[in-house]
Order: structure tokens, then sequence, then C-alpha cells
């Protein structure tokens, strides 16, 4: 007897075909060779960015001191560790974070996310209805692609070196764009300093941002949340860029929340992920869901992370960031040499580890030559190798996973890549885009 499949809902339908991107880097991890092929394409932090000894110091600081880090090896509670959530305040104030103020802090709040910055933008997604989410473009594909397996329509609006247009975003939102359907708006996503580009939000669109979403709210008569994203603001390694300001500086209407990550100063395996904004319904709601996938990030490791925010962090911060700016600056350089006569653009390398790549007349999708050459596919051996023994194969991220099937930049993002400085080392990615270079020579047989 033939029986039909397990009924499915729409999202378990969606995801039950990987996404692209999933698919890619799942066939190359499967055989990737660590000492020979190049990973430019996961966006890993560096080995060396994360501070074991510290991380143990606070463990054990942790067990030694149960009054003040009580119960650190049970449940915590939904919101978060009280430790954390106040370190985390310390940590914005007394570094001036943002600009933010005690005042400001005391009269928003703090929670923290039961599995990393991913496990809120997935809350976000459960408790506020589908609908229309503006972000930018290129886009974070792993939250937006989830969006839409989730059931949202995303929306997105090029940028420029200022981050994404408000010009086109009011033009979209206009009578000529979405019209009425701006009333299916849910909220902006906004990564302040962009995954894949590397562009950083300036702080003049950070307040335009807000401004447009306190006028369309009050349009539509009720509140639409901007989300930015600041995973990557600790991580200004440039000296010229000026401080960054948050944009809860100009929320009137609490409709401002940032989500804020440790997993890119100490280390992603302890989880942490916080947000802070208004308390109303919504925030409530994501304390609850915290509540249903498991009480709360494991409390041992926020106990970790409040400790080294109380007693280690800047100097950590410096140390990293001094670390991402000398590899940043020598990537440039190798990106200049190898690539620059088929560059069109390249922006990132200021904060975070990407640099996003726009070649001239090369494409860089799944079925190029280009891909084709890095990935020892091209079905001629002397360039392949072996396939007992392939040649050096490189893993980058196409374009055309960036960039919105239904956006303005499909056809440039053919032409795209994001290159991650992040994990391997130096002369490794020297390495990289010296097949890069030889891949282009292919490309133009």
């Amino acid at each position: 007897m033939n029986l039909a499949d397990f009924v499915l809902s729409e999202y378990g339908t969606a995801s039950s075909i990987p996404a692209p991107i999933n698919r890619m880097m799942a066939a190359f991890a499967a055989d990737f060779r660590q000492d020979k092929d190049i990973n430019v394409g996961v966006g890993y932090v560096n080995e060396r960015t994360i501070p074991r000894n510290l991380i143990s110091e606070a463990m054990q600081a942790v067990i030694a001191h149960p009054e003040k880090y009580k119960v650190a090896l049970n449940y915590g509670g939904s919101q978060g560790s009280p430790n954390l959530i106040d370190s985390i305040k310390k940590f914005h104030v007394e570094n001036s974070i943002g600009g933010l103020t005690q005042e400001i802090l005391d009269r928003n709040e703090i929670i923290i996310g039961p599995n990393g910055a991913t496990s809120l933008l997935e809350g976000i997604a459960h408790v506020l209805p589908p609908g229309i989410v503006i972000t930018s473009d290129p886009m974070y594909y792993i939250y937006c692609d989830f969006l839409e397996r989730q059931g949202f329509e995303v929306v997105t609006v090029p940028e420029d070196d200022n981050g994404i247009r408000t010009d086109v975003l009011r033009e979209k939102l206009g009578g000529s764009g979405l019209g009425t359907r701006k009333n299916d708006v849910r909220f902006f996503y906004i990564v302040t300093i962009n995954n894949p580009t590397g562009t950083i939000l300036s702080n003049e669109r950070r307040a335009e941002l807000v401004q447009i979403a306190t006028e369309l709210s009050i349009n539509v008569g009720r509140k639409i949340p901007v989300f930015f994203d600041k995973a990557y603001e600790n991580l200004v390694h440039d000296p010229t860029v000026p401080p960054l300001q948050s944009g809860l500086l100009h929320d009137d209407y609490g409709i401002v929340y940032e989500i804020g990550t440790l997993s890119k100063i100490l280390a992603p395996a302890l989880r942490i992920g916080y947000m802070i904004g208004n308390d109303c319904p919504f925030l409530r709601a994501m304390i609850q869901k915290t509540s249903d996938v498991g009480f709360s990030a494991p409390l041992i490791t926020q106990e970790i992370a409040s400790y080294l925010l109380d007693h280690h962090v800047q100097r950590q911060i410096d140390t990293v960031n001094q670390g991402y700016r000398q590899k940043a600056r020598a990537v440039k350089g190798f990106i200049e040499a190898h690539l620059g006569d088929v560059i069109s653009s390249c922006s990132g390398g200021k904060a975070g580890f990407y640099f996003y790549l726009t070649f001239d007349g090369i494409q860089t999708t799944e079925d190029s030559a280009f891909f084709k050459y890095l990935s020892r596919t091209t079905g001629d051996v002397a360039i392949d190798g072996p396939d007992t023994d392939k040649n050096p194969r490189v893993i980058y991220l196409p374009g055309e996973f960036c960039v919105h099937p239904h956006g303005d930049l499909v056809e440039i993002g053919k032409r795209q890549l994001r290159l991650s400085y992040g994990f391997e080392e130096v002369e490794r990615i020297r390495e990289a885009i010296e097949l890069m270079s030889e891949a282009v020579d292919y490309a133009k047989r």
C-alpha cells in the first residue's frame, strides 16, 4: 500500500527544497580540503580573534562566584540574564556605542535571543504577520530567503556608498511604487554594515530611515518597526569612518529596534544576540517566543559573556579590529594588483570582513566559466586536476545569491561576488585572488 507523504505547512514545503546558497555551500563543503582548498565564501570569524584564554578565565570566574552568577548551569529566564543585560547597558554607555546614554537605555528594554542574533530575526518573522519587508539590495540573502519561505514579500531598494537609497525608497513607497500596498508593509530591515557589500549606513541615512518609517506609520495609522541589524558595528576598523549613531537617537514613537551580537568580537559559539527597543506587546511576544523554544540562551554562556564585557571587551575589540584592519589593507592590495583591470567597483573593507566586487564583463554565476574554473568543474583535466586529487579550489559567494531575483540588480548581480577576508589567513587569500585572476583569463577565452 502506497501512502501519501507527510503533510507539510507552506513553510515546511518551501524549506524541503534547499535554498540555492545552502545547496552550493553544502555541496562544496562535503569534500572541502582544509590544507588545499580556500574558503573566501563562508563568513566565519578568524580563529585567531577568538579569546580562548579569556573565555576559560570567564568560565572559571562564573563557576567560582555563584553569589553573582546564580544557577549558571541551570535554566535561565526568557528575557535573558540580568547580569548580561546590565553588562550590555554598561558596555554601550561607557564606550559611547552609538551615542546611547543611560537615559535612552533606561527607557528601552534589552532582551537576549535564545540562539544568537539570528534567532531574534527568526522570532520577528513569527510574531509579526506576513506582509511586505523593506530592505536593501544587495540584501542579507540568508534572512531574506527565510522571510520569503515564511510567507513575507521582500521588497529591495538599491544602495549607494551611504547605504540604502532613501530617495528610491520614497519613490517605492509612493503612488507609483507600492501605492495602496504600503498598508501591507510590516517592517524595515536594515543591516547597518551591509552583508554582503560591507557598505556602511551613514548617520544621515539612519536618521532619514527612521523619519520615513515614522511618516509611513502615521500615514497608515499603526507603528511600523525599523530593525537595524548591527552585527558588524563593533568591527569598524577604518579610522576614517566617523562614529556611528544609534537609530534610537531619532525614535519618537517607539518604532526602532537594534539587534546586536557578540559573535564577531568574542565567539560565535557563545550564541549571544540581543535586541534593544521599546517595551510593548511585540517585545513581550519576542520574550515568550524565547520561552517557547527553550527558556533562554544557555545561561552559562550568557554569564561568560557578561564577565567578558565587564572585564576585557574593549581590549578585545581593539585587538580584533587591528587584525582585520591589517588584513583588509593587504587584501585590497591583492585585489588591485591581480584583478584591478577587470573590477568596475569594489565596496567594503572598512568594517566587518567582506569585500564586494563587481566585474566588468565577467560573470560569476554557478554556471559561469569563472565559477567552473575555481570549483574545478570545467571538464578539462589540465585545469581541474584528476578526480582523485583536484587542483586547489576557491569557494566564494556569487552575487546572484545576494541580489533579489525580482529586484533592480539581477543582471549586475551576475557579475558580482562577495569575498570574505575573515576566516582564511592573508597568504591563503592572496592565493585565492591569484586563482581568481587565472579564472578571469579562462573566462575570456
